[in-house]
């Protein structure tokens, strides 16, 4: 049994989970604990089962996937809380290390395999140990029906970043002297959303992609993971979290 621990509250860690467990294992089903909110869209899951991520100490698996964060969401993973006869893998993603590693148990998982899926800081490097690198790939899903050249805006939320984007959108359009038909992709229409603004409950959003004339989103890791062949059309605005560091994927991807 595969079980993937993927606490976050964001859409981002489910996402990942699904692309490694469709890239590594061939779409096999899996046990995902997560808290998420998310969870209760079955688009998102898959074939996968749900649990919370308490359920763990009642589990036997045979793998355990620990998502990004190495030690959990607040610290609360450590060496004792791997299953007897279970292999640990993680699956790196960069983070503020300076402020994660204060969560750090002093007996954390050292972990059988790690897979790098960006580049990381060194001190984060170091702590995890030799990993190799893993090039995601996502199921394959259809495409809504959208205007090609819409500028596409895509976000989960929270509304207040949503609002964000478009201004962005917007200030970006006025710069190249264009009047572009906006189209949000998100799971749930905001509140007040403005009328020029479409909204699509389309997920995945990647297939959208090819299509648009300009991608305008946040610096998680999947969405810049999945604009890649878009460099050009791709617009960032980065916002703060608590572990990861958009700002820093961002000034990356920009110099590609």
């Amino acid at each position: 049994m595969i079980v993937c621990y993927a606490q976050g509250g964001g859409l981002g860690h489910l996402t990942r989970i699904r692309a490694y467990l469709h890239t590594v294992h061939a779409d096999s089903p899996a046990t995902i604990l997560s808290t998420s909110p998310f969870t209760a869209d079955p688009r998102i899951l898959g074939p996968h089962r749900l649990l919370p991520a308490a359920a763990l100490p009642d589990l036997r698996p045979s793998v355990l996937v620990v998502d990004a964060f190495p030690a959990g969401l607040d610290g609360e993973l450590r060496a004792s809380s791997v299953p007897p006869g279970a292999r640990t893998v993680h699956l790196a993603r960069l983070l503020r290390w300076d402020a994660y590693r204060r969560v750090l148990p002093p007996d954390p998982i050292r972990f059988d395999e790690v897979r790098t899926l960006e580049p990381l800081s060194g001190e984060h490097a170091a702590f995890l140990g030799p990993g190799d690198p893993l090039a995601l790939g996502d199921p394959p899903a259809s495409a809504a029906e959208i205007p090609d050249g819409s500028w596409l805006i895509v976000h989960s939320g929270p509304a207040a970043e949503i609002d964000d984007l478009i201004g962005y959108a917007r200030d970006c359009a006025s710069a190249e002297g264009h009047h572009p038909r906006l189209v949000l992709v998100a799971p749930h229409r905001p509140p007040g959303l403005p009328s020029d603004v479409a909204h699509v409950d389309s997920y995945p959003a990647w297939p959208l992609f090819a299509g648009a004339a300009r991608i305008i989103s946040a610096a998680g890791f999947n969405i810049v993971r999945q604009t890649a062949p878009w460099r050009g059309k791709h617009l960032m605005l980065p916002f703060p979290r608590r572990w990861d560091d958009q700002f820093a994927r961002a000034a990356r991807a920009r110099r590609c």
